[in-house]
């Protein structure tokens, strides 16, 4: 038996992906014991996962929802610079107090998201096995590849390559402050905190489908594309039962967990679906009040939360902000999708998104109800995005999901004590 702590983001889309993969490691006899700050216990607890505190003096009791609202305001580069700055803290935190907590709960291995870099470069100082997982988009760097947060496409030419060379330099000088986090930890451990990327010489984990990356040629031979992490635990039930209209399809539309308060959006979309003929549900994940859930019940069909699976089953598309979780649920189920991206890596997954033929995007920042509704009917009526969703979904169907992902994991943990 393997004890493995898992080192990631405190937030929704990152835990839950990650909680499904505890489970399977848990089920085969292992045990898992996810560690943050203590807010972050409430994403865990009851979902077949252990918990381990730390940073509790620096992030006390209020702290997450404080990080969250940060996420979720407007991202202009004031807002974007004050949000790298407060997650460099978080990563400065676990660097300097994770190694005494997984020394006291008895870790034997880390699982680190590489959304988080302290996971990685603690576990190395640590002399601990590491394995990355890639959650949402993969984060490895290739200089034929735009940076993963900026929404160009792909473009294999000279002049593609100058723009990623000068994206990479702005990716730089922005992360400057997780830098340098990162160096002077790395300098106290005597480790290079960016040997292999900065992420595990092992085994790096993905949800996402090698279909919907760009062509790449210089990932690691222990890089694995893959499909979604689910396992139907903890699905929420749909509380009314969606009412069949002939002739209208069902259209679905969710903006997240962090900017699902975004109800111009939702107001522009709900006009959008009654344009071309269709019935709109929109799930907001808590995030409206219910005076403004009131004012989109006459537009549309208004849930908290949904079965995301199982009502996908039933839409002719769906509307997201390009969250990777809610993507890969809609795509799973075959399902063309209009791109509307917000904020952090969502632009350069609805880029990504639009080079495998399942979307047409519409950035939040330019969305309106006419360029909507154009996109609505693009998806619904040419066949062509309903073809590449479903080899997106064919692909996924072969990816073999949660159970491959801990069989990597198992076999190269194995591996380091051989």
């Amino acid at each position: 038996m393997t004890h493995f702590a898992v080192v990631a983001p405190p937030l929704p889309g990152h835990i839950n992906p990650l909680l499904v993969l505890a489970r399977e490691l848990t089920a085969r006899g292992h045990r898992v014991t996810f560690v943050h700050m203590a807010d972050a216990a409430r994403l865990v607890a009851g979902k077949g996962a252990e918990f381990a505190p730390v940073g509790e003096k620096d992030y006390p009791a209020g702290a997450l929802d404080a990080y969250v609202a940060r996420l979720a305001a407007p991202t202009g580069l004031f807002g974007l610079l004050g949000t790298l700055k407060v997650t460099a803290a978080q990563t400065d935190m676990l660097c300097r107090d994770l190694p005494g907590v997984l020394k006291a709960i008895g870790a034997d291995a880390v699982i680190a998201d590489q959304t988080e870099a302290a996971g990685t470069l603690v576990a190395r100082h640590l002399g601990l096995p590491v394995v990355s997982t890639a959650t949402a988009l993969p984060l490895n760097r290739e200089i034929g590849v735009p940076p993963p947060f900026v929404p160009w496409p792909y473009d294999a030419s000279e002049q593609g390559l100058v723009w990623n060379k000068g994206g990479y330099r702005i990716t730089d000088l922005l992360m400057r402050p997780m830098r340098r986090v990162l160096e002077r930890h790395g300098a106290a451990f005597g480790l290079d905190p960016f040997a292999d990327g900065g992420f595990s010489p092992l085994l790096t984990v993905a949800q996402m489908p090698k279909g919907l990356d760009f062509p790449r040629s210089e990932l690691p031979a222990t890089f694995h594309y893959g499909s979604p992490w689910r396992d139907g635990a903890a699905v929420p039930r749909m509380d009314v039962a969606l009412p069949h209209v002939e002739g209208m399809p069902l259209l679905f539309c969710s903006l997240g967990t962090l900017q699902g308060g975004r109800i111009d959006l939702f107001h522009k979309v709900a006009f959008a679906a009654r344009d071309v003929g269709a019935r709109l549900l929109i799930a907001h994940g808590g995030m409206l009040s219910d005076a403004e859930a009131a004012q989109l019940s006459g537009l549309a069909e208004v849930r908290s939360f949904v079965p995301q699976q199982e009502v996908l089953k039933c839409c002719a598309a769906a509307v997201l902000h390009c969250g990777m979780n809610t993507v890969l649920d809609a795509l799973a189920e075959g399902v063309p999708l209009v791109a509307m991206p917000i904020a952090f890596e969502q632009p350069a997954t609805a880029a990504r998104l639009a080079y495998a033929g399942v979307a047409e995007v519409v950035p939040a920042g330019r969305a309106s109800r006419v360029r909507l509704a154009n996109a609505l009917k693009a998806v619904l009526t040419v066949p062509d995005y309903r073809l590449a969703a479903r080899r997106i979904a064919d692909e996924m169907a072969d990816g073999g999901g949660v159970k491959r992902a801990a069989d990597l994991i198992e076999q190269a943990v194995a591996g380091t004590a051989a």
